[in-house]
C-alpha cells in the first residue's frame, strides 16, 4: 500500500482568502465564524474570494476523511531545557505510535505581535491541531490567533478553558505534599522560590505552600519567599536573597528543579551542607535532579506522559471533527509522585533519623 501523502502544497489556506479579499486572517476567521464588528462590504469581499478560491476552513476534518496525513503543531518555549526534553520525548513517541507527524515550532519572544507573527507562519504549514506547553498554554495572543484560524488547540499545564482541551497535574495538592513533609521533617523555617507569575501552575504551588504552613499553625506570610521565573540564573539570585538573610531557613522548596539545583550551587559556595544545614527540594523530576549532588529530592511531574495525553486528546479531538460529533471540554488530571532523595534532612539539632530515599505516590 503506498504511504499516504501530504496534504498538496496547492490547498488554499485561511491566509490566502485574506491576500485575496485585501483584509487579514482574524478577519476571514470573524467572517466564517459569523461574527460582529465586520462590514458588510467586507464581508461581501471574504465571502466571494472564499467562494471563488473553494476554499473550507474545515481542514482537519477534510483531510483526515480523505485518510491523508495527520500533521500535529508543536509550540515550545519554555525555559527548562529538562522540561522540554521530557516533553519532547512523550510528544513524539505519542506521534509515532499513532501515525501522525509532529511539526515542532520554537516562539521565545513574549511579545504580542511577534507571538502572533510566529502563529501565522506556523499555520501555513497547514498543521491540523497544535499542542501548547506551558508557558505559551497561556499565552493570550497565541490563544487568539489560533482560534480565529480555527486550529484546534490542547493546552498542558494551562488554567482549565470552558471549551478547550487540556493536561495537567494537580500543582496545588503537589506542593502542599512537598511542604508537609518538610514539616513531617522537623522544618519550620522554610523558604519557597516562585515561579514566573504569569504562570497559573506558580500560584497553585505558593497556594498549596501556604495552605500546608496555615496547617501547622505558621503564618504562611512571614515565610521567606523570593520571586523566580523557572530559570537556574532566577534560582541564583533567590537563593543568595533567602540565604543572605541574618535568620536563613532550614529549608528551601524551589518550584522547578531548575531552580533548586540552583539553590544547591549557592548553598555549597556560601559553605551551607546539603542536607545537614539546609534541605532543598524541588519540583518536575527532570535529568537535572540526578546530576546535581546531593540528588534531588522532588515532585514528580508527569511531563512525558502529559505530552502523550495531550497527543491522544488532540486526534481524539480531530477525529470527532471529522464525523461532526458534538464537542465537549475534556481535561486530563495526571497523577504525581513525591520522590524523596538525599537533598532533604531534618533540621540540623533535632536529633531526628533521616528519611530514607523513595517514592511516595499521589
Amino acid at each position: 500500500m503506498a504511504k499516504p501523502s501530504r496534504r498538496r502544497r496547492g490547498a488554499t489556506t485561511i491566509e490566502d482568502v485574506a491576500r485575496a479579499a485585501g483584509v487579514s486572517a482574524m478577519t476571514v476567521s470573524r467572517v466564517i465564524n459569523q461574527g460582529k464588528n465586520v462590514r458588510e462590504s467586507t464581508r461581501a469581499a471574504v465571502l466571494e474570494a472564499i467562494e471563488r478560491l473553494n476554499y473550507s476552513p474545515n481542514t482537519a476534518a477534510r483531510s483526515l476523511a480523505a485518510g491523508e496525513a495527520t500533521h500535529i503543531g508543536l509550540l515550545y518555549a519554555n525555559p527548562s531545557a529538562g522540561y522540554l526534553s521530557q516533553f519532547l520525548i512523550g510528544a513524539l513517541h505519542a506521534a509515532r505510535s499513532a501515525s501522525v507527524h509532529l511539526v515542532i515550532e520554537s516562539c521565545e519572544s513574549e511579545d504580542p505581535d511577534e507571538q502572533a507573527e510566529v502563529i501565522r507562519r506556523f499555520a501555513t504549514s497547514e498543521v491540523d491541531g497544535v499542542i501548547l506547553p506551558p508557558p505559551l498554554s497561556e499565552s493570550a495572543p497565541i490563544l487568539v490567533e489560533l482560534e480565529a484560524l480555527r486550529i484546534p488547540i490542547v493546552t498542558v499545564a494551562g488554567p482549565p478553558r470552558d471549551d478547550g482541551l487540556n493536561v495537567r497535574i494537580d500543582d496545588e495538592a503537589a506542593a502542599l505534599e512537598m511542604t508537609r513533609y518538610l514539616l513531617e521533617l522537623g522544618h519550620r523555617k522554610i523558604g519557597f522560590i516562585k515561579g514566573h507569575p504569569n504562570i497559573v501552575a506558580s500560584h497553585e504551588r505558593y497556594r498549596g505552600f501556604c495552605n500546608a504552613l496555615s496547617e501547622a499553625g505558621l503564618d504562611a506570610g512571614k515565610a521567606p519567599v523570593e520571586q523566580g521565573y523557572f530559570t537556574y540564573r532566577s534560582g541564583l539570585t533567590a537563593g543568595e536573597r533567602l540565604l543572605s538573610r541574618q535568620d536563613p531557613p532550614t529549608a528551601i522548596f524551589a518550584s522547578n528543579d531548575d531552580m533548586a539545583a540552583a539553590t544547591i550551587s549557592v548553598a555549597h559556595r556560601r559553605g551551607f551542607q546539603v542536607p545537614n544545614d539546609l534541605s532543598v527540594v524541588g519540583f518536575d523530576d527532570t535529568a537535572l535532579a540526578t546530576s546535581v549532588w546531593p540528588e534531588l529530592t522532588t515532585v514528580k511531574q508527569p511531563i512525558a506522559a502529559m505530552a502523550e495525553a495531550a497527543v491522544e486528546l488532540l486526534i481524539a479531538d480531530l477525529r470527532r471533527r471529522r464525523s461532526d460529533g458534538p464537542h465537549k471540554f475534556t481535561e486530563r488530571v495526571l497523577s504525581h509522585a513525591m520522590i524523596i532523595r538525599e537533598s532533604s534532612a531534618p533540621p540540623a539539632g533535632t536529633g531526628q533519623a533521616k528519611k530514607p530515599r523513595g517514592n511516595r505516590g499521589a
